[in-house]
């Protein structure tokens, strides 16, 4: 009643690997690139139609066709709803978590808007994970690691004090001692984001560790660029460690 059958029918042989060799080699990439939008048009109850159509493609031997998937997974859980996104979904994204970087940059791309969408015991199981995201295939492909650290300032709020303390402040202060300025630059506002986020969390503890750490780490640093980070840390966030000096010293 939505959709005829026969169109339908006709979109989903599109993943037939005999259509690319008749018809358009690059059919499957312009299946992944519209199968959101049939998805919402279909609705979420009709989802079992393009069930398999979707792992097909997530599978596809080219990289190409994944990255398309990639890219709108986050767009496709908002359509299918967290039930549905828990049992189809999460299993795909993290398949593209181990994917070549090609097409793991479409999942970091929008990563924070993926994860807000998992209750919260499914989006805990992802701390870990997040710092694989540090390693690439290529160590010069800087963009990756600036688009980890833009995600993080905004994914801190769906983390409490402790997990931001125990995994993300690990990530951050690795990114902040990265050999790309750009990156560095990106680093020090999640740092200071962190800082914030234990401010306003009213651990005080927790910020005062953090604080300690960067004074060792940055302010102490036997090379001048370790100090530099420090002073620029200052910069970003001068009400944030003021605050801490105050909770500190008085």
């Amino acid at each position: 009643d939505i959709i005829p059958q026969p169109l339908l029918d006709q979109y989903l042989s599109m993943t037939d690997p005999a259509r690319a060799q008749t018809v358009d080699t690059e059919i499957a990439k312009h299946c992944a690139y519209s199968l959101p939008g049939v998805a919402l048009t279909l609705g979420r109850q009709n989802w079992h139609c393009l069930k398999d159509t979707y792992e097909t493609l997530a599978s596809d031997v080219q990289w190409k066709v994944r990255r398309t998937l990639a890219f709108s997974i986050h767009e496709l859980a908002v359509i299918l709803g967290d039930q549905l996104t828990a049992a189809d979904l999460v299993p795909i994204f993290n398949g593209f978590l181990k994917d070549l970087d090609e097409v793991r940059i479409g999942v970091l791309k929008h990563l924070y808007d993926f994860l807000k969408l998992l209750h919260a015991d499914k989006r805990r199981e992802y701390l870990y994970q997040l710092q694989e995201f540090v390693v690439t295939d290529n160590s010069r492909n800087w963009r990756f690691r600036y688009e980890l650290a833009e995600q993080l300032i905004l994914i801190l709020e769906l983390y409490n004090p402790n997990d931001v303390y125990d995994y993300l402040r690990h990530i951050a202060l690795t990114l902040c001692s990265d050999k790309v300025s750009e990156v560095r630059w990106i680093s020090f506002k999640l740092v200071v984001a962190i800082l914030q986020k234990f401010y306003a969390n009213s651990a005080n503890a927790l910020g005062l560790n953090f604080i300690n750490e960067l004074v060792v780490r940055f302010r102490h640093c036997s090379k001048w660029v370790g100090r530099q980070a420090f002073a620029f840390i200052c910069q970003v966030g001068m009400f944030s460690l003021c605050f801490y000096v105050y909770m500190k010293f008085g």
